[in-house]
Parts: C-alpha cells; sequence; structure tokens
C-alpha cells in the first residue's frame, strides 16, 4: 500500500518549467535519497508536497493515516523561550494533559473535592497520558537535542541568541518527534558536525516510517537509503539502491541508451544508403524499394530515444606554479583560547609534501580558529608554527567572506588577473559554469553554490603549493563535489582540509587529525581507517568493574520492581474505595428504609457500620493520595 502516490506533477514560475511529468509512489518503509543539480527543482517538489506550492497539473494523494513531516513547516515562532522549551511543543497536547491532571490532582488533595467523578477523569486521563508517552516525551526531547549537537547548557538559551544553524537544528529536532510517518528532509545534515550527523543517521535507520530526503552528503545518502530518485531536465528517474548503488545503474541505463540509439542511427545510415543507391538506378522498381525502406526509417525513427543531455559540470584541476620543500608545516604545542573559553592546547603535527591531512571534530571544537592561526588571523596563546621553503599557501573560507560584494563577478576575476584578456577571464569563468550574461552579475546577488565555484576558480588561478581548505564541499551540488574531488585527487601539491564531509575524506585522505580541547590525535588513512581505530579503542578499553554494573543492574531492576508493586497497590486501592463507597451507599439505603427506622438496635448497629465505613473511606483516599503523589515522582523517570 502506497503512503504517497504522485501523478504528473508539473509546477512552473513565469515561462520557466522547473518540474514537469513528475510519477511515483512511495511504499512503506521506503527510504529514498533525492538527488541532482542544484536548482533541477528538487525543493520545489518537496514544497508542492508540502502544500507550500500549488501544482500547475498533476495530482498527489496520501494514504490512509499518513502523517506528513516537512522540516520548513516547524519554525521558531518565539525567540524569548529556551530551546528545550521550543522543542517540548510538538508535545504541547501532552503538556496541557498534563496541566489539567496535576489540576484535578490539586482538586483531589483539598477536603471535600474527591468526588467519585474527579477520580474516574483522573484515572482515565492518567492511563491516556501514560499510552501516549507522557512519562518519558521530555526525556525524549533531551536525548533528541543532545544527539542533534547541543550541549547541556544550550538547551536552556533563549531561541532568540542561536546561531542558524541552531535554530535548524530545533527544527529537525520538532520534526523527528513531532510522529509523522513520512518525513520530508530537505538537507538535513547542514550545520551538523559529524557526531550529530551519525547519531541522525541511526535514527533513520530505526525510523519506523517512510521519509524522502535531499542531500548531497554522498557518505550519509548510503547509509541511510534504500531508494535513489534523481532529477534531472525536469523529470524524474527512480533506481534501486543507495547512492553508490544508483551511481553504477544510472550509468549502465545511460550506456545501455546510447548503445540502443546508436545501433538505430547507425541502422538509419545504412536504409539511407541502400535509398540513395536505389534513387541513382532510376527504375520504377527502384521507387517502390524506396518507399518501402523510407517507412522502415520512419519506424525507426519514431522509437528513437535520444539520451538526455547531460548537466553542464565544472571540470578544472589545480596546479602548484613551484614545487615547495618536503617539510610543509611544523606545528608544535599551540593552544587558544577566546573570551576566557579555552579551544584547544597542546596542538602538534606535521605535513609533509603531497600529503593531503584532514582535520575533523565536533562543532566548537575550534578547527576554523586552528586554520587561522595558522595564516595568521588568529593569534595563538602558546606554541608555534612554521611553514617549509618556497610554500605559497591558498585558502578556501567557508564563510566566503573574501569575496567582494561590490563587484561583478567577472571583475572578482579579472582583478586579480589584469594580464588576463578579457576572453580569457571569460573562459575561466565559462569551466565554473558562468558563461553568457552570468559574468556581469553582482557577487552581492550569487548563490552560495555560485559564490563557492568562484572562490574554487581563484584558487586554480593562484596555483599555490599548499592548499588549505575549510569545510570546500559547502554549497556545492554533487556534481560539484565530484568534480573537486578529482581535481583535489590529481593535485600535485599538498592539502590541509577540515571537512564533515566523509565520502570526499574517504577518497582523498591520507591521514586524519581529530581535535579536541587537549590536543590532537593522528590517524593513518581515511575515514573508515579512522573509524575502525576509533572502534578498536573503546573496544581495548578496560571493562567497567563488573560489581558496579551489577549493582546497577539490581538496582534498576529493584527500582522498577517497587514501581510495578506500587501500580498495583494504587489499582488495589482503588477498588477497596470502590468496595467501601458501595458498602456505604447500602448502609444508607437501609437507614432510609421504613421499616428499619423503627428498629432502634438496628438503627444503632448500622449508624455505627456507617460511621467505621466512612472512617475508613477517607483512610483509603488518604492512601490513594500518597501512592498517587509516589508515582507522580517516581514513575516519571522510568
Amino acid at each position: 500500500m502506497a503512503v504517497l502516490s504522485v501523478f504528473n506533477i508539473k509546477k512552473s514560475f513565469g515561462e520557466e518549467d522547473i518540474i514537469e511529468n513528475i510519477t511515483f509512489e512511495v511504499q512503506k518503509n521506503d527510504k529514498i535519497g533525492l538527488v541532482g543539480i542544484n536548482g533541477s527543482g528538487k525543493t520545489t517538489l518537496f514544497k508542492v508536497l508540502s502544500g507550500d506550492y500549488i501544482p500547475d497539473d498533476g495530482t498527489f494523494t496520501l494514504g490512509k493515516d499518513v502523517n506528513l513531516g516537512y522540516m520548513e513547516q516547524h519554525v521558531c515562532r518565539n525567540d524569548t523561550i529556551s530551546a528545550f522549551d521550543e522543542v517540548e511543543t510538538v508535545f504541547s497536547k501532552l503538556m496541557e494533559m498534563e496541566e489539567k491532571l496535576n489540576r484535578i490532582n490539586h482538586q483531589l488533595r483539598k477536603e471535600g473535592h474527591a468526588t467519585d467523578e474527579l477520580i474516574l477523569e483522573s484515572t482515565a486521563l492518567n492511563d491516556e497520558f501514560i499510552a501516549l508517552g507522557g512519562l518519558t516525551y521530555k526525556n525524549r526531547v533531551r536525548s533528541t537535542m543532545i544527539g542533534l549537537g547541543f550541549k547541556e547548557d544550550e538547551l536552556n538559551l533563549p531561541v532568540g541568541v542561536l546561531s542558524g544553524g541552531q535554530k535548524g537544528k530545533l527544527q529537525l529536532a520538532k520534526m523527528l518527534l513531532s510522529g509523522a510517518n513520512l518525513l520530508l528532509l530537505d538537507e538535513p545534515t547542514n550545520h551538523l558536525d559529524i557526531t550529530a550527523t551519525e547519531w541522525l543517521e541511526d535514527f533513520l535507520k530505526s525510523y519506523n516510517g517512510s521519509f524522502i530526503v535531499i542531500s548531497h552528503d554522498r557518505y550519509f545518502l548510503d547509509a541511510v537509503t534504500n531508494r535513489t530518485f534523481e532529477m534531472s531536465n525536469k523529470h524524474l528517474t527512480p533506481y534501486k539502491g543507495n547512492y553508490s548503488n544508483y551511481l553504477k545503474l544510472r550509468e549502465e541505463a545511460r550506456l545501455a541508451q546510447q548503445r540502443v540509439y546508436d545501433a538505430t542511427q547507425k541502422e538509419i545510415k545504412r536504409i539511407e544508403g541502400i535509398i540513395e543507391q536505389q534513387r541513382r538506378w532510376n527504375q520504377e522498381r527502384n521507387y517502390v524499394t524506396i518507399a518501402h525502406k523510407q517507412k522502415s526509417i520512419d519506424r525507426l525513427e519514431a522509437t528513437l530515444d535520444k539520451p538526455e543531455d547531460e548537466p553542464d559540470v565544472i571540470d578544472f584541476q589545480f596546479h602548484a606554479s613551484q614545487r615547495g620543500g618536503n617539510d610543509v608545516l611544523m606545528v608544535k604545542d599551540l593552544a587558544l583560547s577566546f573570551d576566557e573559553k579555552h579551544l584547544f592546547s597542546n596542538v602538534s603535527f606535521d605535513i609533509h609534501r603531497r600529503e593531503k591531512i584532514f582535520l575533523i571534530g565536533p562543532n566548537g571544537c575550534g578547527k576554523t580558529s586552528l586554520l587561522k592561526v595558522l595564516l595568521g588571523i588568529n593569534k595563538q596563546d602558546e606554541g608555534s608554527y612554521k611553514f617549509g621553503a618556497h610554500i605559497d599557501v591558498g585558502y578556501y573560507d567557508q564563510s566566503q567572506r573574501s569575496l567582494d560584494d561590490s563587484k561583478r563577478v567577472i571583475d572578482e576575476i579579472w582583478d586579480l588577473h589584469p594580464r588576463m584578456v578579457e576572453s580569457e577571464v571569460r573562459g575561466a569563468l565559462a569551466v565554473f559554469l558562468f558563461k553568457g550574461e552570468d559574468v556581469f552579475k553582482p557577487v552581492s546577488g550569487l548563490s552560495g553554490g555560485e559564490r563557492a565555484r568562484i572562490l574554487l576558480l581563484k584558487l586554480m588561478l593562484a596555483e599555490t603549493n599548499f592548499l588549505i581548505l575549510d569545510e570546500p564541499t559547502n554549497h556545492l551540488d554533487i556534481t560539484s563535489r565530484e568534480a573537486l574531488e578529482d581535481a583535489l585527487k590529481n593535485y600535485d601539491g599538498t592539502l590541509f582540509v577540515v571537512s564533515h564531509d566523509r565520502y570526499l575524506i574517504n577518497k582523498l585522505a591520507d591521514k586524519v587529525l581529530y581535535l579536541d580541547e587537549s590536543g590532537v590525535t593522528e590517524y593513518l588513512g581515511n575515514y573508515d581507517d579512522y573509524i575502525a581505530k576509533r572502534e578498536q579503542q573503546v573496544a581495548e578499553l578496560p571493562p567497567e568493574p563488573k560489581e558496579e554494573r551489577v549493582n546497577e543492574y539490581k538496582l534498576n531492576k529493584e527500582r522498577r520492581s517497587e514501581i510495578r508493586k506500587m501500580r498495583t497497590k494504587l489499582r488495589n486501592c482503588e477498588q477497596e474505595i470502590e468496595n467501601n463507597e458501595l458498602a456505604v451507599e447500602e448502609i444508607e439505603a437501609q437507614l432510609a428504609d421504613p421499616e428499619i427506622a423503627t428498629d432502634y438496635e438496628k438503627i444503632t448497629e448500622l449508624s455505627l457500620e456507617h460511621q467505621r465505613l466512612k472512617e475508613e473511606g477517607e483512610e483509603l483516599f488518604l492512601k490513594w493520595e500518597e501512592l498517587s503523589e509516589w508515582l507522580a515522582e517516581n514513575d516519571s523517570e522510568d
């Protein structure tokens, strides 16, 4: 049963068609990666499915009981509340139920307000609250936020002081907790460090629902998807498998289509040759053959399916204009703090010629700050660093602040290389997809991806022998990332790269440096080698004392047992209260009986029993209150 059916969706803006004839189905537990170059219509499709855009043609239908979650639907509307409270709003129904339960329990504690109606309402509401996850929702909010990279002391920060990346994490957390069973995820790993991305991967692997995710993170796509949709030339093509499998299938499909196309074209040419020969003979029977052969050509042309043109992609190479020394960079005991906040200390490492070194670590650990120390932008608190002989540095700044927004695209390049003629500048820009009038665009109006391409062009033209790159694949679509990988792989200089792009690290790294506040740890090999080594280190850690684990398990077991006992006592107490009330009603009915009213001894006996039951009922209710309060305080932590 499909959870989403899409048929012939089309969307245009003005005279430009963005997507057309989009048809697909999403089945239960489908994990789909949506890929394509920037501007291919991926986000437009999401906005149609979420209801933000109305399609110009076509329809889509959600399956029964499907709850759609789209990250952009969960916006932060109140800058004054804490980050935790903002995410907690996803559980507003449970919060309202909890508040109502507290009001009812407060009434029940007041003398004379413990009515049967209130007791029944409290019991029913409490059961529903527990069934909907009321005892665990606060812990779920906290664990999700911590998993996405929030620190404990950031949970209570006002939303208004959070960065754009942190607000994006809040939106992602709200969507993941929303209870939706069909998720539309648009670049969910943006602003996440590797640890948080791995947490999200684990979440999505175990997610009991379907999702479509737009991402340029190929490692992430390989980890979480089982189908791939490609957006290209306004159309969508589905493939089985994750991103790596999609690459193979797409190449096979295109080769097969090209072979059929070439074979058909060859056959058409062969028949055209026969027709031309028949015309030269110029006899009546030859014209019959010509007509017959022309029909064959018409049939072949009717079935001719020309492969779609590949989208334009950048294709370039980095080259070092001079050979530097074998010792490229020596770093010794660097330490850095900002505003009394300690970032790192004891940072020591060496980089040698032609090495490709990647620096990783959690957000906020100081990776970019370390690069700026090496570039002379920041001043270290302690330690030293030294570049080798004949080393010239090219720097890619992830903030893209080195671009001059007051210039046009062509001037951003030409002003740095005034000896180039205009045709040379335009030719270089064309390699990076700035063609025709695009070269006269103002830099201030460019997208993040376009600005990234200009920065890469500037690096290519600089021909330095040591590239220091800070998140170079940010803002780039997959095809541009692949072009950058090829250029860096064939680069004849030295690389030092800060990156969260695990696919890039896997392809290029000779060595991985992990940065934290105490320094750097060196791992030979690529990202997978780093993971294997880290897992080995964890496995080699001495086990926790057995006695402590047994005690902890025993304590948890005893606690759960105590909670079960108290729940049983509460149910028994409620049953005793009900039996007591029935007995009181029965005696009151007897006391109202006219025949008994004349029997003094019977009246006395019943009155004493009535008084005893009333006292017993009060004791039972006090017991019920104690049990309820104990469970409210202890069961909510379970």
